[in-house]
């Protein structure tokens, strides 16, 4: 008889119990996945900003689908085991069908925010919230969707830079008591906000490191002593590849030529043995000549 396999959910908690914190990067398509796992990550992310960036090249300003979400999960989760964090937004007004298509394809968690719709950056301004009460009743929405009890649901509360730090851990308090997971908590921009955070609540908290905003550049040593659970880096290597990218675009137009930038390049060669490339064109070759 085969043993029972893990769910993605119960793959995501084995990480978060084995890695203290857990590091969770952001990967854009199922590529970049592939390298995650190749250096080591447990987890995985895909971030709303990348899949409205990456994916369809507009501003992260709540006007991606969930349709447009799940298409760019299903990618990744086909090419990796490695537990996969997906980026919910405020779950589209139906957070109980959000999380059950997110099980559906094999997520391992969602984080769901407290923003209005029209949501913006975490680290803009201009951002405004629904009232606690809106996000507890999403909260609760959302655990009803549950068909996997261990599927990770995180709360995010932006609260921290429209509310102040002691309304956000309130709110952190409330939306764990409704039933959330884990807390994300946004934008705080003293190490010792999230120590109060972590030390506030009886659910792990997710730290965001990004670059750019209004979080400082911690590392995994200095959260590692405030409680923080997880720390996640969401677009860290889109940005890197970006700058590659448009640098190269640069050269190419310029010189007509790729040459002063080839040694900047990834090799046919790497990517083959990423790709695992000898091994399927093998197995082509046993098909197309049994």
């Amino acid at each position: 008889m085969a043993l029972p396999t893990l769910s993605p959910g119960a793959h995501f908690r084995a990480a978060l119990a084995a890695e203290q914190p857990l590091q969770i990067v952001g990967t854009i398509n199922a590529f970049s996945a592939l390298l995650a796992e190749r250096v080591g990550f447990r987890a995985l992310y895909l971030s709303g900003a990348g899949v409205a960036n990456a994916s369809r090249g507009i501003p992260d300003l709540g006007t991606t689908t969930l349709d447009d979400v799940l298409t760019d999960v299903k990618r990744i989760v086909a090419i990796t085991e490695l537990p996969l964090l997906v980026d919910a937004d405020t779950a589209w007004g139906d957070p109980a069908t959000t999380i059950r298509e997110m099980i559906a394809v094999g997520a391992a968690g969602v984080h769901i925010e407290d923003q209005v719709e029209a949501k913006r950056c975490g680290h803009r301004p201009g951002k405004q919230l629904v009232p606690a009460e809106e996000m507890i009743a999403r909260i609760t929405s959302a655990v009803s969707g549950k068909t996997d009890a261990d599927f990770f649901l995180i709360a995010r509360t932006d609260a921290v830079a429209v509310e102040g730090l002691d309304a956000a851990i309130e709110r952190a308090r409330r939306y764990a008591d409704a039933g959330a997971d884990g807390i994300f908590a946004e934008a705080c921009a003293d190490i010792a906000h999230f120590e109060k955070f972590a030390k506030a609540l009886n659910v792990p908290v997710l730290a965001n490191i990004t670059e750019f905003g209004k979080t400082p550049l911690f590392t995994v040593e200095e959260l590692r002593g405030t409680g923080i659970a997880m720390v996640l880096y969401p677009l860290s290597a889109f940005r890197a590849m970006n700058a590659a990218a448009l640098s190269v675009y640069e050269t190419i137009r310029a010189d007509g030529t790729q040459r002063a930038v080839v040694e900047k390049m990834q090799t046919r060669a790497e990517l083959y043995e990423i790709l695992n490339y000898h091994a399927a064109e093998q197995q082509l070759d046993a098909i197309q000549n049994p």
